[in-house]
């Protein structure tokens, strides 16, 4: 993943300090995001003034969306804007008085090129630095994220998904095309020219898979990172959708429908050595959803009547149902974090809803309601975020959310055309 894959640079405080710092815990109950007050940077040079905006409105978003933190409105700061970055130039009781609990200062600069950012990190209360980091890139985008990158790894210990990457599926005339973009949605490609092409999923090593109509009928097709794109054929009257990477890329799974069935099975990612998973005759199972560590996979199945999220082992021993509740349960995903899958169900008012159920304990909780139809929830690389397709505001967008359904919030990065099916990469 591109979140593993770049370097950061970062300048921390001795190890001593960095143990007694803070670290938010994002989960249960008494999670409160931490009022965090950020400036507008400090700009060095006319050459890095014409990059400001873009990096800076990328930096709040990334902050904004994260889940972590109230970012305070820049409207109520009372500390003079020309205040310096030292603690000793700082009037703290200034941020204190309009809520601060923490604040970043920043500067931007250009150094041989390429845009340089350095980030100070203060603990308002104590007037202590506790953090600073110093990145550069050559995109305003990327730039901003790896900043943000190194304060939420400050807070959290682990990596963010600010980083990472998704797919979609998005919508022109007649026409269903793969796109793939940055985590907000910036810097989207366009990977396939007209036809129908559906259900994309982002493996390692780059590579992007999808279902597609090319030949008249779905079959599945894997895009290499050089370009190169492998069709896995299917025999007449077959017809492959849904494909799925395991964590490692060396396998897919998907859903083969021949006949009055659909069954899950599995193949190398070259498509060799396929194999059936599941054999219900006249049942569909389909939507294939890996475990992080490769061992089980999650499915719908209507083998009980209705269409309801199942999990099996990866050699399709050991069959367990999981949803009980609802009675049309669809696409799941498996968080990387190993305990949730999140999945759509359909509502008593026939609107479709967000959902997770917890993998061993069968507990559903509800994350969205009341605001249209929200469909095809998929994990953040560290499973603290969750992207997903909502009619909220007319044709179907991406929006973000934290894993329990709080925060949600557009991607700020697209256009009226509906965007659906979306995956993040991981």
């Amino acid at each position: 993943m591109n979140a593993k894959a770049l370097l950061l640079s970062l300048v921390l405080l001795p190890l001593a300090a960095l143990a007694q710092a803070p670290v938010i815990q994002i989960s249960g109950a008494n999670f409160r995001p931490l009022p965090l007050a950020v400036p507008t940077p400090l700009v060095q040079g006319e050459e890095a003034k014409a990059s400001t905006q873009e990096v800076d409105d990328t930096l709040m978003y990334d902050l904004r969306a994260s889940g972590l933190f109230q970012v305070l409105d820049r409207g109520s700061f009372l500390a003079d804007p020309k205040e310096g970055m030292a603690a000793g130039s700082i009037n703290f009781s200034r941020w204190a008085d309009v809520g601060a609990e923490s604040l970043v200062k920043y500067t931007l600069a250009r150094d041989n090129g390429a845009l340089k950012a350095e980030a100070r990190l203060f603990n308002v209360g104590s007037g202590r630095e506790d953090f600073k980091t110093t990145q550069s890139a050559a995109e305003p985008r990327v730039l901003a994220h790896k900043v943000a990158d190194a304060i939420y790894r400050f807070y959290t210990r682990e990596p963010s998904p600010f980083l990472s990457r998704i797919t979609y599926v998005r919508k022109t005339g007649s026409n269903k095309d793969v796109w793939v973009a940055d985590w907000d949605g910036s810097n989207a490609k366009q990977l396939t020219r007209g036809g129908i092409n559906l259900l994309p999923a982002l493996g390692p090593n780059g590579l992007v898979g999808y279902t597609s109509y090319q030949q008249g009928k779905p079959d599945l097709y894997i895009q290499k990172p050089g370009g190169d794109t492998v069709h896995l054929k299917t025999s007449e009257g077959q017809m492959a959708t849904g494909i799925a990477f395991s964590p490692d890329g060396k396998r897919i799974a998907y859903a083969l429908a021949d006949g009055e069935s659909a069954q899950i099975w599995v193949a190398e990612v070259d498509g060799d050595n396929a194999k059936p998973l599941t054999d219900t005759r006249f049942g569909i199972n389909t939507s294939p959803a890996w475990s992080p560590d490769g061992k089980r996979i999650a499915f719908v199945s209507n083998r009980g009547g209705s269409p309801q999220v199942y999990v099996m082992n990866a050699d399709g021993s050991g069959v367990r149902r999981l949803t009980f509740q609802g009675n049309y349960n669809q696409t799941p995903d498996w968080s990387p974090r190993g305990d949730l899958i999140a999945f759509t169900a359909r509502d008593e008012r026939n609107a479709f809803d967000l959902f997770t159920v917890n993998v061993e304990n069968g507990k559903v909780t509800r994350l969205t309601q009341d605001q249209a139809n929200n469909e095809e929830p998929t994990f953040s690389p560290n499973g603290r975020l969750i992207l997903f397709s909502s009619t909220r505001n007319g044709p179907a967008q991406l929006f973000v959310m934290t894993a329990d359904g709080n925060n949600q919030v557009p991607l700020p990065s697209q256009d009226k055309a509906p965007l659906t099916t979306p995956d993040w990469g991981r």
